[in-house]
């Protein structure tokens, strides 16, 4: 199972991210877990420089855009 995590504040772009996450992976009827961080501690635990970051498997994939559904298909699926 995979584990998607969405790290970002309460930001229209960071509800965005996850969003498109959810959709897509109710789309691609896959099994992951879901998870908003807002600690800013853990955004220095993977040395990112803006949010929303877009992390799957514990490796940064998309950081500080918003991609498209399109995009976060193939994202997911990689």
């Amino acid at each position: 199972m995979k584990k998607i995590e969405i790290l970002g504040a309460s930001c229209g772009r960071c509800k965005a991210m996850e969003e498109c996450a959810r959709v897509t992976a109710t789309r691609l009827g896959l099994e992951c877990e879901i998870v908003k961080v807002t600690d800013p501690m853990k955004f220095i635990d993977y040395a990112i420089t803006a949010i929303p970051t877009l992390v799957i498997d514990g490796k940064v994939i998309v950081s500080g855009r918003v991609p498209g559904l399109e995009e976060m298909e193939k994202l997911i699926t990689a």
